[in-house]
């Protein structure tokens, strides 16, 4: 079965095509991926941009300062700067908590088409 999403109408839309219907032709599978490469993309721009925000305002430093302890942080390499105040590192604490949950969804959404095809090409699905 395909993923089913819910709305508030009473016919429901797949996201995927399930099982029984056949592989997507390349150029559609092709279009899905870049659309899935363009959320993640946006997902670790958001990301990013709230880190920066978060070090200039929060601890001080300058915006390209920020850019790097926010990408250093979201990365899972750690942070550049000695943080001087306690809101610092809080926001800090949290960044990384959730840079590390931002960082498996960023994976997940970029390789569901590519995980997708591959279990449709063999027929996987939940009965199996």
């Amino acid at each position: 079965m395909g993923i089913t999403i819910f709305t508030p109408s009473s016919e429901t839309k797949t996201m995927y095509e399930n099982f029984s219907q056949p592989i997507l032709p390349f150029r559609k599978f092709r279009n899905r991926l870049l659309k899935n490469f363009f959320w993640s993309c946006l997902i670790l721009l958001f990301s990013l941009v709230m880190g920066m925000i978060g070090y200039h305002y929060l601890e001080g430093l300058s915006w390209i300062d920020s850019l790097l302890d926010a990408a250093m942080i979201l990365t899972g390499m750690g942070p550049i700067h000695a943080l001087t105040n306690d809101y610092a590192k809080i926001f800090a604490t949290i960044y990384a908590l959730y840079s590390g949950v931002a960082f498996l969804t960023v994976i997940a959404v970029f390789l569901a088409p590519v995980i997708h095809r591959f279990m449709h090409h063999f027929h996987f699905d939940d009965d199996n």
